[in-house]
Order: structure tokens, then sequence, then C-alpha cells
């Protein structure tokens, strides 16, 4: 496998084949004109980032396939993605960096992080393809913030045999193929689970662990360990349920949300593919 680097302009081009509508008061329940067998929609959400500002939020389900995906553009024009393929187990992080030009930098750098999907993470596909907003005008702030997860990646995934793991890697990670990371802990989880093949995966230097940190690091030549951070600022994490005098038991009837942050630490072979990591 060759060593994680960098590639030439992305093509932005959505994660996943778009099917919902989605929320205000938060309803659940198909739209007017909309059903199953419908041609597949693009619900768009204006939200609050952590940092005051505002941007616009595209969040996509397909009940079929069972996954959902959210993608944002932070102010600084990066383009953060999220996929959650609940057939196997998987999500799927990815970040197009926008280089500065003047200073010798690539166009955009792409990176993909993979880990294990559990379940109660996030509302399931077919609740968030019934989602629908009366507002679409409002500016969505998390009900709940989430704890900051620290996340070790240590282990290389081949691009040429990720759709086997999920078959969302060969669209999603096509601009990072050469920098999709995950954990020996999923690893283990996917291979004796879910009878993934193991030789799609390639253990990162051990030596990860003593290395400095890319933002210590001068001589964009040397190896290094590069963080990155991301957050996810608005997302359906859980269904809320109502109850009424006319049902004997409690329905759905709305979402609450969330907003969780995330920090990947991964090897890098050369300082300058992590030039965002500044010395903390």
């Amino acid at each position: 496998m060759r060593p994680p680097g960098r590639r030439d302009v992305p093509s932005a081009r959505p994660a996943l084949p778009l099917l919902l509508l989605l929320l205000s008061p938060l309803l659940l329940g198909a739209p007017r004109g909309v059903n199953a067998g419908s041609v597949p929609a693009e619900l768009r959400v204006r939200v609050r980032l952590p940092d005051g500002q505002v941007t616009e939020e595209s969040l996509q389900a397909d009940s079929d396939a069972d996954s959902i995906s959210l993608e944002l553009r932070k102010p600084d024009g990066t383009l953060i993605s999220f996929t959650a393929d609940f057939k196997k187990d998987v999500k799927i992080f990815r970040a197009l960096i926008l280089g500065e030009l003047e200073k010798g930098q690539n166009q955009f750098q792409a990176l993909c992080f993979v880990t294990r999907l559990q379940h109660n993470e996030i509302i399931p596909s077919e609740a968030m393809a019934k989602l629908r907003q009366k507002n679409p005008r409002a500016v969505r702030q998390a009900e709940e913030v989430r704890s900051l997860e620290q996340l070790h990646m240590d282990v290389a995934v081949n691009f040429s045999q990720a759709g086997l793991l999920s078959p969302h890697l060969r669209n999603v990670c096509a601009e990072a193929a050469e920098a999709i990371y995950t954990r020996q802990d999923d690893v283990r989880f996917w291979t004796e689970q879910r009878g993934v093949d193991g030789s799609m995966f390639e253990a990162l230097p051990k030596e990860q662990t003593e290395l400095p940190r890319c933002g210590q690091v001068r001589d964009r030549g040397k190896p290094c360990a590069c963080r990155y951070s991301l957050s996810l600022a608005w997302y359906p994490c859980m269904l809320k349920y109502c109850h009424s005098r006319d049902r004997p038991a409690p329905y759905k009837c709305g979402i609450r949300s969330c907003r969780k942050n995330y920090s990947f630490d991964f090897y890098v072979p050369q300082r300058q593919l992590c030039l965002w990591d500044e010395d903390p």
C-alpha cells in the first residue's frame, strides 16, 4: 500500500443517494405526495456551528440501502461529510481540506476515517427519511452536546478492496484513496463478527505513539503523529416519543438533535501532509 498522501481536485459529489424530507417542529410522517417509491430528495438545514457561525447542512437517507449521510461546509471552505452504513456497521468521516496555494500546498487534501457504527448513535434511516421541516429558514442548534471522542487510528485501509467493508467507501473516500484510516479494535470486530476479509487492512508503523506531534516538527519531510479534529454540529441522534389518550402506547413524534466532536490521531510519513496541525 502506498503511504497516505494527497490527490488533486475534489469532485463535490454527494456521498450517498438521497431520500428524505426534514424537520422544524421536527415531526415524523411522510410528507404529502411522497411515498416509499418516490424519487430520492435532499433536505438542507441551516445549523449553528460551535463558533456561532451559521452554515447549511445537507442530510440524506436511503432506507433501502439502510444508510444516511450528512454534509456541511465550514467557513474556511473545508467540506465535512459523515456516512452511516447500518447494514455493514460502518461509519465514515471524510474531510476535504483546502490548501494554501501561496504556501506551496496542493489545492486540497482529503482524509477518511472509518470506525464501527453503534446503532444507538443516530436515528434509523427509515425514521430519517420521514422527517420534514415547516420552516427551512430556521437556524438549528443542537439540544445535546455529546462528549468529545478521541480516536487513535492505527490501521490503513486499502482503497481497492474498501468496497467489501462498505459499498459507500468507494464513492465517499475516492479523493482520499491513499489516506483512509481505521482502528485495530474495529478491524477485529469486522473480521471476527462480520466476516470481512482482513487483507484490506495494513497496520501503520508502531512507532507512531513515540513520534512527536506534527506541530512540533519543523522538517516537512519527517514523519510525525498528526491530529485532525472535526465536529458534527447538528444531527438527529434520538427519536422522541409522545403519549396520547387516544393511543395505548407511546408513538414517535419527533427527534432530539445532538452535536459531537471527534479528534483523530494518525501517522503521516511527512510533516507536509499535516500542515493544519499546529504546536499545541
